[in-house]
C-alpha cells in the first residue's frame, strides 16, 4: 500500500502535466499486466519521468562541448606519447584525451583522481613546472580568461593573462602543438567571471609562436565550430569561443638558441 508521503510526491510529479500523467498511468497499467512477478513495480517505487519521450536525443551544443571535441581530435591527430593540460575541464576534454593518451593535469588545486593515465601536477599557469621548450602537446581551454580576476583565489592582476600566455609559449617544444580555447568577441572584462578577448590580443601575445588554425564557435548554443575562420569574423561577436592552434617552428627555435 502506498504511503502518504509517496502519494504526495506522486501527485506533485503528475500534476504539472495532466496529459503526460494519463500517459504515465496507462504505461504503468500495461507494465503491471505484462511483467512477470519479479519485475512488477511496487506502488511505493513509482517515479514518473515525464517529457523524455518528446525531448531530443541529448545536448550536443555549446562552447565546452564543441571546444573539448575540437581539441581532443587535434591531440589524437598529433599522436603524442603524453599530453599536458593546464586546468581545463576534467569531465569533458581531459576525459576524452585520457582514453587514448596519458595526461598530466596541471592545477594549483589538488586533484584526487585514480583514473589510469591521468596524473596531477601541482602548479600555476603563471609559473609552469616545466623546463623551457620541453612540452610537445599542450592545451589550456577556457582558462586564460579567468587569470588575475581573483575568482579562483589568485591575486588580482590585470596583466597576468599575458604572463600566462608567455608561460605556455615558454614550455612549448619545437614542432609542438598548443591548443587554446577562450571567449572571443568585443574585448572586455565581465568582473569577476571572465574576460572576452579579441583574437588579435591572443595572437599578439604569442609572437614567438605560429598560428596554424583559428576557428570559432559563434555563440553558446552553437552546434558546430567554423573551421579556419578569419580573425575579423569574431570582432562583432558578443560571447563566442575562439579556438587557437599554435606551433613553435623548428627553425625559429634553433635560431633562438644561437
Amino acid at each position: 500500500m502506498i504511503t502518504l508521503r509517496n502519494l504526495r510526491k506522486l501527485i506533485r510529479h503528475l500534476s504539472h502535466d495532466p496529459a503526460e500523467a494519463l500517459w504515465f498511468i496507462r504505461c504503468y497499467r500495461t507494465w503491471q499486466r505484462s511483467a512477470p512477478d519479479e519485475w512488477k513495480a511496487d506502488v511505493n517505487e513509482l517515479r514518473p519521468i515525464l517529457g523524455d519521450r518528446k525531448s531530443s536525443a541529448g545536448s550536443a551544443r555549446g562552447h565546452y562541448f564543441l571546444q573539448d571535441i575540437w581539441a581532443a581530435q587535434h591531440v589524437y591527430k598529433y599522436q603524442s606519447t603524453c599530453h599536458v593540460d593546464i586546468a581545463s575541464r576534467l569531465d569533458g576534454f581531459v576525459g576524452h584525451v585520457v582514453s587514448f593518451c596519458p595526461v598530466e593535469y596541471v592545477d594549483i588545486r589538488p586533484l584526487d583522481a585514480q583514473v589510469p593515465g591521468l596524473s596531477w601536477v601541482s602548479g600555476t599557469i603563471c609559473e609552469l613546472p616545466y623546463p623551457d621548450q620541453s612540452v610537445s602537446s599542450l592545451s589550456c581551454l577556457h582558462v586564460i580568461e579567468h587569470i588575475g580576476l581573483g575568482r579562483y583565489g589568485d591575486p588580482i592582476d590585470p596583466k597576468s593573462w599575458k604572463l600566462a600566455l608567455s608561460e605556455l609559449a615558454r614550455v612549448l617544444a619545437p614542432g609542438g602543438q598548443l591548443l587554446i580555447g577562450t571567449p572571443c568577441g568585443k574585448s572586455r572584462t565581465v568582473f569577476h567571471a571572465h574576460r572576452v578577448f579579441s583574437p588579435a590580443q591572443i595572437i599578439d601575445a604569442l609572437p614567438e609562436l605560429k598560428l596554424v588554425e583559428f576557428s570559432i564557435i559563434k555563440d553558446d548554443s552553437a552546434v558546430k565550430w567554423d573551421p579556419f575562420s578569419k580573425i575579423e569574423d569574431a570582432q562583432n561577436l558578443n560571447y563566442g569561443c575562439g579556438l587557437f592552434r599554435f606551433t613553435r617552428n623548428q627553425l625559429n627555435s634553433c635560431i633562438a638558441r644561437l
